[in-house]
């Protein structure tokens, strides 16, 4: 006799449960989405879970060295032009000269 839809979902969550099966969730976006759909392409991988499980794995078994910066997130570093330092320069001197009592003294060397 078939099991019915109660059997079933009893027996997988008791073997689950046994094996201490966890879910994660991952919420990401279009980018990230379209970097692990090439990833699991690349590999011939069907199931996004077994792509993420395979380098979870693979990236532990660097140790932590090589692990390390492939989890380092990336930066972004941002340089004021000189251009942008100067008009922020004049602009901060204006107003300054706008609001009286607040004017820069520069210290005086004996």
């Amino acid at each position: 006799m078939a099991m019915d839809q109660a059997e079933r979902d009893r027996r997988r969550r008791e073997k689950s449960a046994k094996v201490q099966e966890e879910d994660l969730r991952l919420k990401v976006r279009p980018g990230t989405k379209q970097a692990l759909l090439e990833l699991m392409e690349w590999a011939g991988i069907e199931e996004q879970g077994e792509a993420m499980t395979l380098m979870i794995h693979h990236l532990h078994g660097l140790g932590p060295g090589r692990a390390l910066t492939l989890l380092t997130p990336p930066r972004h570093k941002y340089e004021v032009s000189q251009s942008v330092a100067l008009e922020f320069s004049r602009k901060s001197m204006l107003m300054v000269l706008q609001e009286p009592g607040d004017e820069i003294i520069p210290p005086v060397h004996l």
